[in-house]
């Protein structure tokens, strides 16, 4: 007599290529999730970064609303606070100062702070102090001869700084009058 058993389920070894393979494509989809939310935190800080740059040319050419002075960016001094920040940059859109990732701006550990270097400020984060980093924008008004621009008289170009996510790059924007 002959006995026929069929086959009623998968084998452990099929289970195990299935769960494996499973496993392999979940881990690719975090992998690829995780980037592109650093390319997009990435993305909002270069547009945080342009659109200060923008007030900051837009207080070059307009100055305050108190003032009739032309033709300076604010100094470390003005930049110190939030207040002092959307004071000085009338327009400023508060969000743009808060780096991706933090919801409160200007907290303890500031978003957007002035710089502070020793001697004559190069065009490059050396010297820069603090260093950027993913969290931070770093402001640095200078002066016609490359000195940081600690008082309100004369600060005739800026650099802003920020750190990329993505490659942990530095990437520094300067002012249209270089």
């Amino acid at each position: 007599m002959i006995i026929h058993m069929r086959r009623r389920g998968f084998t452990i070894i099929e289970l195990v290529i299935v769960i494996t393979v499973m496993a392999a494509l979940i881990a690719l989809g975090v992998v690829n999730l995780r980037s592109s939310q650093a390319n997009g935190r990435d993305t909002e800080r270069k547009t945080d970064v342009e659109s200060i740059a923008q007030q900051l040319e837009a207080y070059y050419t307009s100055g305050t609303d108190n003032s009739t002075d032309v033709g300076g960016y604010p100094s470390t001094s003005i930049t110190a606070t939030q207040n002092a920040m959307t004071t000085a940059l009338r327009d400023v859109d508060t969000d743009s100062l808060t780096a991706p990732g933090l919801t409160d701006p200007m907290t303890p550990t500031q978003t957007f702070i002035p710089a502070s270097c020793s001697g004559a400020c190069v065009q490059t984060t050396a010297g820069v102090t603090p260093q950027p980093n993913i969290n931070q924008y770093v402001y640095q008004p200078l002066h016609s001869d490359g000195t940081l621009c600690n008082d309100a008289v004369e600060c005739r170009k800026f650099n802003l700084f920020y750190r990329q996510e993505v490659d942990n790059n530095v990437i520094m924007v300067t002012s249209l009058n270089q």
